[in-house]
C-alpha cells in the first residue's frame, strides 16, 4: 500500500520525504489557501522534491473549464494527477482526460456507486472520503470494502483506491487489511503511525542499561 502525504506545505513535504515512507502527494483548494502561497509555485517546488504522483485539483465546475485548467497544471510536471470532483461534469472532464492519458483523482467519493461509474469513465485514482462519512454518523471503512469488492469482480478496472479523509491509525490498518492502494494521510495522522508507547518505554529501557556499561560506541 502506498502512502501519499495530504498537504500543500512544503516545508512539512520536505520533512517527512527524509523518512522514506511519502510515494505522493495530494492538494485540494482548502490546503493551497492554509499554505497562503501561490499554487503553480507550490506544485513546482512538490514536483522537484516529489517524483510520485502529485494531486493538483481544478477550481471549474464546467468540464470546458476543468480541461483548461487541466491542461495548464499538466504542464507543471509530468507527475501531475488532475484532481476533479464527482459530478456529471468532472466524470465528463475524466474520460476525455482518460483519453489522452492524462492521469486523475476523481474526488469526493461518498458511494460505491460513484466509485463504479468513476472507473467506467477511466478515472486513474478514486478518491473516497472515510473521515466524513464517520462524521455523520456512517462507517468509512465500509465504502472502501464496497469498492474493493466492486472493482475485485472485474479484470478491466484499473482504478486504484485512494483512501482519503483519514483521521486515525485504524483507517490506515483498515485500508492495508482491505487491500486498499493507497492512503492519503494528513502529516499528523502519518506521524502516530511509528509511535506507540511501549516503543518509548523499551527504547528508555536500553538507553538506560546502556548508561550503566560507561561505554560508548562513538
Amino acid at each position: 500500500m502506498e502512502f501519499f502525504l495530504d498537504t500543500a506545505d512544503v516545508k512539512v513535504i520536505r520533512e517527512f520525504k527524509e523518512t522514506g515512507l511519502i510515494n505522493g502527494i495530494t492538494t485540494n483548494p482548502s490546503l493551497v489557501a492554509k499554505s497562503g502561497k501561490d499554487f503553480k509555485k507550490i506544485l513546482k517546488e512538490i514536483s522537484k522534491m516529489i517524483k510520485g504522483p502529485i494531486s493538483a485539483e481544478v477550481t471549474a465546475i464546467d468540464c470546458k473549464g476543468m480541461i483548461a485548467e487541466a491542461k495548464i497544471l499538466s504542464n507543471i510536471s509530468k507527475n501531475i494527477v488532475i484532481k476533479l470532483p464527482l459530478t456529471e461534469e468532472g466524470l465528463k472532464a475524466c474520460k476525455i482526460l482518460s483519453s489522452k492519458k492524462i492521469k486523475t483523482n476523481v474526488t469526493l467519493c461518498f458511494s460505491a456507486a460513484q466509485a463504479l461509474i468513476a472507473a467506467k469513465c477511466g478515472a486513474t485514482y478514486i478518491s473516497p472520503f472515510v473521515g466524513r462519512l464517520d462524521d455523520i454518523g456512517e462507517n468509512g471503512m465500509n465504502l472502501i470494502r464496497e469498492i474493493k469488492a466492486i472493482y475485485s469482480n472485474y479484470k478491466n478496472i484499473k482504478t486504484k483506491i485512494l483512501v482519503a479523509s483519514v483521521r486515525t491509525v485504524d483507517h490506515v490498518i483498515e485500508s492495508g487489511m482491505i487491500g486498499a492502494d493507497v492512503v492519503t494521510l494528513p502529516p499528523a495522522t502519518l506521524a502516530k503511525l511509528y509511535k506507540h508507547p511501549l516503543t518509548d518505554k523499551g527504547l528508555k529501557a536500553f538507553l538506560d542499561d546502556w548508561k550503566k556499561t560507561n561505554q560508548k560506541i562513538l
